[in-house]
């Protein structure tokens, strides 16, 4: 089966409008290996209505703006204030709102897991409020006679009141005047990660700078099942190869910069080799290999694993399983003298996730 894994932009547009919009990204692909992603965009004072989504995913803050969250099981409302290179986990069942109260856009990429979605490879929406605009709803859809009983209202005339007095689908523009509930600074730590401002777990200079973010610093991740990692690459320095040794498959955003991509896959097929820019999105699918080499003008990278721990072998490095393994194995596998295989460990050893420029 050939897998189409070229780095593509949002293919969807679910929603556009004067408050904002949402698109998403949507293939075959993505269905198979139970991931997907999408785009929040609100214009200053554009509301997205409280909803739950039918996956578990992370939100990647590209500009900033302020979301309300209830967990599950949870009685409390928990406004943050969003800003630029935060990470937030939203767990399934995590009931949520974005507002942009700035004078810029408000941008957020979402990258999860749909292994329980409706739809498999997306996202899908279940608003508390809104017109009908082919996405699913909870209130507008029952009958007045369930809305009243259900809400304790005296006729019907309340119940079409609580139900369709919202024409707006999924985003509107709030009017001016209207004050929106303030940050809650006291949850941020518990909720949200700036993995752009947190230090490197691999740093070399002139290189690149290599994060990964797992539940162990940010508890919430467990309940979403998923982890991150963030790569900043310098121009022409590389990601070295590296793959899932657990099942997890990887969906990364391209964040900044452009540069080239190559994935590896089954019997040692290249599957892909392609250049990639800003604002695309690729599917690196369990067990398969990928390395990335920056342009000119280096590149940013932010890809969420399907599991709670990264456990992402590298191929090329130091810490590459060929070192574990002694000479003699080494050489036979690879079928080269002993001078060879002297010199192939030595020259790994030297390497790091990220490789210098060669220029």
């Amino acid at each position: 089966m050939d897998l189409d894994l070229s780095p593509k932009f949002p293919q969807k547009t679910l929603f556009e409008g004067e408050g904002g919009s949402y698109k998403a990204w949507s293939s075959s692909e993505l269905a198979v290996a139970k991931v997907g992603g999408g785009m929040l965009l609100l214009q200053p004072r554009g509301f997205a209505f409280p909803h739950y989504t039918d996956s578990s995913k992370i939100g990647y803050v590209l500009e900033e703006g302020i979301v309300g969250v209830v967990l599950p099981n949870s009685a409390k409302e928990v406004v943050l204030k969003l800003k630029k290179g935060d990470i937030i986990p939203v767990p399934l069942g995590t009931l949520s709102w974005w507002y942009n109260n700035g004078d810029s856009k408000f941008v957020v990429v979402f990258l999860g897991e749909t292994s329980k979605s409706y739809i498999p490879g997306e996202f899908t929406y279940f608003l508390l409020s809104g017109g009908i605009g082919g996405i699913l709803l909870t209130m507008a859809g029952f009958s007045s006679e369930f809305t009243s009983r259900a809400y304790n209202l005296k006729n019907q005339e309340e119940a079409n009141k609580l139900a369709k007095s919202q024409t707006g689908v999924l985003i509107i523009k709030i009017e001016e005047g209207i004050i929106m509930p303030q940050p809650h600074n006291d949850f941020r730590d518990k909720m949200v990660y700036n993995i752009d401002a947190a230090s490197a777990d691999v740093d070399v200079q002139k290189g690149g700078v290599f994060k990964t973010l797992t539940s162990s610093k940010l508890p919430l991740l467990e309940q979403a099942g998923l982890s991150v990692s963030y790569v900043k690459l310098d121009a022409s320095a590389m990601y070295s190869p590296t793959y899932t040794a657990n099942g997890a498959s990887r969906l990364v955003y391209i964040v900044k910069g452009n540069g080239q991509v190559q994935i590896v896959g089954i019997n040692g097929k290249r599957v892909l080799d392609t250049n990639i820019k800003a604002g695309q999105m690729f599917l690196v699918p369990k067990f398969f290999a990928v390395a990335v080499v920056a342009g000119s003008e280096g590149m940013e990278l932010v890809s969420t694993l399907t599991s709670t721990w990264p456990f992402v072998e590298e191929l090329a490095t130091k810490n590459s399983v060929w070192n574990a393994l002694s000479p003699i194995v080494s050489q036979v596998s690879l079928n080269v003298t002993p001078d060879f295989e002297e010199l192939f460990k030595s020259n790994i050893t030297k390497n790091s996730i990220i490789i210098l420029s060669t220029n």
